[in-house]
């Protein structure tokens, strides 16, 4: 079908709300815009994935870093949504055709789209979120100059949230899943899963992770042609967990997460869900009181910072790595569990986040 070009979207856009200075805290950056900027004819563009831009966490969050550069930079916009994989390749052309002087796409799926758009038309930049094109074996990057890769190491805030369930946890089994086997989902599952060892190394416990299973890199999907969008499978998954005894859970699963946090809100307390890419008490907030804490993922500054660099002519196609270390990946507040969290494990959760900056935690095999 021929790509729908959206208007302005009236949206909660949780990444941009700046949570107190803490262990959780999210990047600073990430204030509000400033009310009026010198208007420009610089066009930047953007391409969701098939979740939307009003998913509530992965593309609502980038799409936020464009409406901070049409706020702050006065640059014109335009946006295309995708509904299914099939959409992708002809909505980037669509933005192409629309002469666009950057475009920015969303998701990891969105690769070889915007890989053979860029190689195309050299003299339009474009940023990807959520994929790179760093070559496995040499390590060098392989994009072409005008396009940049948005990653994030989501492995980082992962483990902390992977300590903190555990911590937290009453039956002793926490659990996780994800949306479809790819790297920047398992990303999360693997460094949670870590995080509960750890828990369980330095407290001599046994916490188990129902989900996902290091040693096999596998774990529990969603699966199904449109696991990102399927909110009764993500509801069904989650059940299934929690029935084998998970109690502190871990969605990775773009809308589709929405069904752990419905369980968690029926569960009368005996489960609780985290949230991944945005701070799930901003953009799920009638969730607020299931959910622990998220695993954010500072899209919208890299957005911001990838469109201003474009406009300013100091783009380069240098891989974005978002961390802790520079505020691109976090663990959101506590807010309605800031009481429930000790504060022996608030004092850990600092040390461990020291120590995953300084090199001596490591997050990933």
């Amino acid at each position: 079908m021929a790509p729908v070009v959206l208007g302005a979207l009236a949206l909660a856009l949780g990444g941009c709300a700046t949570p107190p200075a803490a262990t959780t805290a999210a990047p600073a950056g990430s204030a509000s815009p400033t009310a009026s900027v010198t208007a420009s004819d610089y066009k930047a563009c953007m391409v969701s994935d098939s979740g939307g831009f009003d998913d509530k966490s992965f593309n609502e969050t980038a799409y936020a870093g464009l409406t901070k550069a049409v706020a702050e930079l006065g640059v014109q916009k335009n946006q295309v949504q995708s509904s299914t994989d099939a959409d992708y390749a002809k909505n980037v052309q669509a933005m192409v055709d629309d002469k666009c002087d950057i475009i920015v796409t969303v998701g990891y799926k969105l690769g070889d789209a915007t890989l053979a758009a860029a190689k195309k038309n050299p003299k339009i930049k474009f940023a990807i979120v959520d994929s790179d094109y760093i070559d496995p074996k040499t390590g060098k990057n392989t994009a072409p100059a005008n396009l940049k890769g948005l990653m994030f190491k989501t492995s980082e805030p992962s483990f902390m949230a992977g300590y903190l369930a555990a911590s937290l946890s009453k039956t002793g089994k926490v659990g996780t899943f994800g949306g479809a086997p790819i790297p920047t989902v398992t990303a999360f599952m693997d460094g949670y899963a870590r995080g509960v060892a750890y828990y369980n190394q330095q407290k001599s416990k046994s916490v188990a992770v129902l989900g996902w299973d290091t040693n096999k890199q596998d774990g529990t999907f969603i699966g199904g042609q449109s696991p990102f969008e399927d909110l009764p499978g993500g509801k069904k998954v989650a059940t299934n967990l929690t029935a084998q005894g998970a109690d502190i859970l871990l969605p990775v699963a773009g809308p589709s997460g929405e069904g752990a946090l419905q369980v968690a809100k029926s569960s009368n307390g005996k489960v609780a869900s985290l949230w991944v890419d945005t701070d799930g008490c901003i953009s799920q907030a009638q969730y607020c009181p299931v959910i622990p804490s998220s695993v954010g993922k500072a899209m919208d500054l890299a957005v911001f910072e990838a469109i201003k660099a474009a406009k300013n002519d100091t783009f380069t196609n240098e891989l974005y790595l978002g961390t802790l270390a520079n505020n691109g990946a976090y663990l959101a507040p506590f807010h309605d569990w800031d009481s429930k969290v000790s504060a022996d494990t608030k004092a850990e959760l600092d040390k461990i986040k020291a120590d995953i900056i300084a090199g001596t935690i490591k997050t990933t095999a």
